[in-house]
């Protein structure tokens, strides 16, 4: 009999990529629902077709490169599932298919596969596309069905919509909150989004701390800039981007002292791009960014090593 001698303590955790992965894809639901509820069935096949598309990316690549197959892990479907929710449900579905080429070959395989991409997949995918055809990525229209009272008017086909970010009087905050307004699948839904972060909170999946920062970042520089902050916050994809793309676990700093660094500087940075810049939103540029100054953040942030002596020059 072999015995494997290692040093103590001993514990059992929970967490496993699979069982971490879970619960962001449980998280995701109440959104992914709320999408395809107010954006109808094309919205159900975007997210198909990404989730799909991204599973058999990985898997292929993992067959033809004879390394081992791990799709079951589920971090395909999670990569696939946020880019699909990141995009407009009027796309046409090559679009996903290739976004989940982009995000799995590209960004995640290339760098050596899960836990050694630099950058989040599904964001420097979207943000491949959104430079590639910007057309197609921002067709945004009105909801076919909405939720509760509201002063939108539902419309039985596609219907071209200016977002939120271009005329924010146009819609209530109600309308913000509850998703009755243009955007992307997943954006939309602010009250499905808010039901996502306390779950993941709630399994310990992702702390506070980056999502809180960069959600009150947005609010308390949008105000100095004489902006509605609740506004600022409510549109876009500010809450979606802080919950469900900040946290990715490989690409933000790995101590809390870096989380508030990170989510801070998020939030500065989509305001700066949303108040000067030619784009109206900027969360996928701005969490694209903070992910490259990741490795300065940590070697800013780092802890000492106890039983070492600090070099002297």
């Amino acid at each position: 009999m072999n015995l494997r001698m290692s040093a103590g303590p001993h514990f059992v955790a929970r967490e496993s990529t699979q069982t971490l992965m879970l619960d962001v894809i449980i998280a995701l639901i109440p959104t992914a629902a709320a999408g395809v509820y107010l954006f109808g069935i094309r919205a159900a096949w975007v997210l198909a077709v990404a989730v799909i598309s991204a599973v058999l990316a990985e898997f292929i690549w993992q067959k033809l490169a004879k390394k081992p197959v791990r799709v079951g892990d589920l971090s395909a479907v999670v990569t696939g599932l946020i880019l699909g929710l990141n995009m407009p449900s009027e796309v046409p579905l090559w679009l996903p298919a290739i976004g989940s080429f982009i995000a799995i070959i590209l960004v995640k395989q290339l760098f050596g596969g899960i836990g050694h991409n630099f950058m989040n997949p599904a964001m420097l995918a979207r943000g491949i596309m959104l430079v590639s055809w910007p057309a197609q990525m921002t067709i945004y229209t009105l909801p076919v069905r909405v939720l509760g009272t509201t002063s939108v008017v539902p419309s039985p086909d596609a219907v071209s919509a200016a977002t939120a970010l271009i005329r924010p009087s146009a819609y209530s905050n109600y309308d913000l909150l509850i998703g009755n307004i243009p955007g992307t699948i997943g954006e939309v839904c602010k009250l499905a989004i808010i039901i996502g972060f306390l779950y993941m909170l709630f399994v310990g999946t992702i702390s506070w701390q980056i999502p809180v920062t960069f959600v009150g970042s947005v609010a308390l520089l949008s105000w100095l800039l004489g902006s509605d902050p609740l506004v600022a916050v409510l549109s876009g994809g500010v809450l979606f981007g802080a919950v469900f793309m900040a946290t990715d676990y490989v690409t933000n700093p790995m101590l809390k002292v870096g989380h508030l660094i990170f989510g801070i500087g998020c939030g500065v940075i989509v305001v700066v791009i949303r108040k000067f810049g030619s784009y109206p939103e900027g969360v996928t540029f701005a969490i694209l960014i903070m992910n490259t100054v990741t490795p300065l953040i940590d070697r800013w942030t780092s802890r000492r090593v106890y039983g070492t002596v600090k070099k002297h020059a």
